[in-house]
């Protein structure tokens, strides 16, 4: 991922280098006739990487208050989760358990923790190989959503998928 990463900003900085914006080249220009000019580049998504992931698949399950059992909802996007992974089948992905704020760090890094085995658990049911699946609690110590109210909870209680 970090090679993936490098490569892409490497062809920026060269595509950023090739521009010139040269004076004495426009004056010479008069006589000829002058060369389209080139489609800007814009940099893609690398198919199978974590960007294409979040782009196209979404990175993020959610569950209830208190909850580890994935919703009809949460399957749903699982299900997304599997086709990209049996489309890239070198892929590895990280499974990242979250809480909200409520309740001692202590309680929350285990929720977080059941949250990305449940997760990871259905993914294996469905044909995943679980030696491509990692997991990790942060529980409260990293809100997606900051606020103490019932809308950031339900954004912070979640599972997030991070694509080696």
């Amino acid at each position: 991922m970090k090679i993936r990463f490098l490569c892409m900003v490497a062809a920026v900085a060269l595509l950023g280098a090739c521009s010139s914006d040269d004076t004495a080249t426009k004056s010479s220009a008069t006589t000829a006739t002058p060369a389209p000019a080139a489609a800007p580049a814009r940099p893609g998504v690398v198919p199978g990487s974590q960007a294409d992931f979040v782009a196209n698949v979404g990175d993020r399950v959610f569950f209830d208050f208190d909850k580890y059992s994935l919703t009809a909802e949460g399957k749903g996007q699982l299900a997304k989760w599997v086709d990209f992974l049996k489309k890239f089948p070198s892929d590895q992905l990280v499974v990242e358990g979250h809480a909200d704020e409520r309740g001692t760090r202590e309680y929350n890094l285990a929720l977080g923790e059941r949250r990305a085995n449940s997760v990871k658990d259905f993914l294996v049911s469905q044909g995943i190989q679980a030696s491509r699946l990692k997991t990790i609690s942060y529980g409260k110590e990293r809100p997606a959503v900051l606020g103490s109210n019932e809308t950031a909870w339900a954004q912070n209680r979640r599972g997030v998928g991070v694509v080696q």
